[in-house]
């Protein structure tokens, strides 16, 4: 039996869970998300230890695997109406900027051209210098991959490690040819 999908969620203070049909709606101080879970699962409120327990309708294989995804999932959205997420970039080479105009991130990456790219609804992007980008939002999901196609704009390269990458990670640097 899945270990994680047995675990109950326990609802947060200021985060209210409802459960009607298959949708599952939770709302907090960082807004509000809903999920649409599978038939194969069941979702029930415990109103006495105030916690979410998630569980399967049978054994099948199919069934084994979202039961541990829907309770993760849920997992999620209560923490991020509570706290919210965030991921940080960092913009590295010489001439390499980004900012913030209405809600398109304009970035001067080493190309002829300035790369745009539209501010999903729901995500609070931020720049607080010209080298970082702040992506916030409630949404696990959409704040990794909003952060994800900014870093693929331009992806750092192995022998300056100039481009885009998700702060605190390292790239190794490769060596260039050796002069003889």
């Amino acid at each position: 039996m899945s270990r994680i999908g047995k675990k109950p969620v326990e609802i947060l203070s200021g985060v209210t869970v409802s459960v009607a049909g298959g949708t599952v709606s939770v709302e907090g101080p960082e807004g509000k998300l809903t999920y649409q879970h599978r038939p194969e699962i069941t979702v029930e409120i415990n109103s006495e230890d105030n916690t979410v327990i998630v569980d399967r309708i049978n054994n099948q294989r199919e069934s084994r695997a979202l039961h541990g995804l829907t309770r993760a999932l849920i997992n999620n959205m209560i923490v991020g109406v509570k706290e919210g997420y965030e991921k940080r970039l960092e913009i590295v080479g010489v001439g390499y900027n980004g900012q913030i105009q209405g809600d398109t991130l304009k970035l001067r990456v080493g190309y002829a051209n300035e790369l745009q790219k539209k501010i999903p609804a729901g995500l609070d992007v931020s720049c607080p210098d010209n080298t970082h980008i702040v992506v916030k939002g409630p949404d696990k999901q959409k704040v990794g991959q909003f952060a994800a196609e900014v870093r693929a704009l331009r992806k750092p390269e192995p022998y300056k490690g100039k481009g885009i990458r998700y702060e605190g990670e390292y790239i190794k640097i490769k060596p260039g040819k050796a002069a003889t």
